[in-house]
């Protein structure tokens, strides 16, 4: 059984002068999938972030253990500078929720 969430982050990004608001200029998704007997499950994230919450993010996913898998960007012609950030982790899906929020509290937008 797979559970995906997802949402946008409430930044504002224009590609090539144009307002962008597509789940693929400002998304967050959590799936969580391939759960054991344990209950503990492959759970992955990923966020659209900004360059200067790339830091402080990454360090509170450290601090619970969660690793980061890719900082990326998609788009050349945007603004501002957004990237990308995938993490992952094998953890009861709820305590993998809990973990991200105090990661996602950090993020401005």
């Amino acid at each position: 059984m797979t559970w995906t969430f997802r949402t946008v982050r409430n930044i504002p990004v224009t590609i090539l002068r144009r307002p962008s608001r597509s789940a693929l200029t400002v998304p967050m998704m959590f799936p969580f999938e391939s759960m054991d007997q344990n209950g503990k499950a492959l759970c992955l994230g990923e966020t659209v972030i900004l360059p200067e919450e790339i830091n402080p993010f990454i360090s509170v996913l450290r601090h619970y253990d969660i690793l980061v898998t890719a900082l990326h960007n998609h788009w050349l012609f945007n603004n501002p500078g957004i990237m990308f950030i995938h993490f992952e982790s094998i953890d009861e899906p709820v305590q993998f929720a809990h973990k991200v929020r105090h990661a996602l509290s950090v993020l401005k937008h």
